[in-house]
């Protein structure tokens, strides 16, 4: 059974309880701040919480790549090599990217 969330008006900061936090761990706003969010409301972000921490795991990788990528350029072992880092470099960017707008794409649904 899924537990209650609450969002808060200000800030969008969602709690998961039986209720409202009595302060809002991110703009410190009291409880009254709060409103209960529909079942379903509740479902779609649920139902998008290991997909949205898929996205965020891809962003975190890609970086990763990027980052060993410049290492790889900055090597310059030969012109072969460093053409492939730099495509590595080009398409962990597109991969970042597109996980962002499709975070980007949950939360303006109300799936985060």
């Amino acid at each position: 059974m899924m537990k209650k969330l609450f969002k808060c008006t200000i800030c969008g900061y969602v709690a998961e309880g039986d209720e409202a936090p009595e302060i809002c761990p991110k703009c410190n706003q009291g409880k009254e701040k709060f409103v209960e969010l529909s079942s379903e409301d509740a479902e779609k972000i649920y139902a998008s919480d290991r997909t949205n921490s898929i996205h965020a795991e891809i962003i975190l990788l890609a970086e990763k790549i990027a980052e060993l990528s410049k290492e790889g350029i900055e090597i310059k072992l030969d012109p072969m090599c460093v053409a492939a880092f730099e495509k590595a470099k080009n398409e962990a960017w597109v991969i970042k990217q597109r996980c962002k707008a499709e975070l980007a794409g949950h939360m303006s649904k109300g799936k985060w």
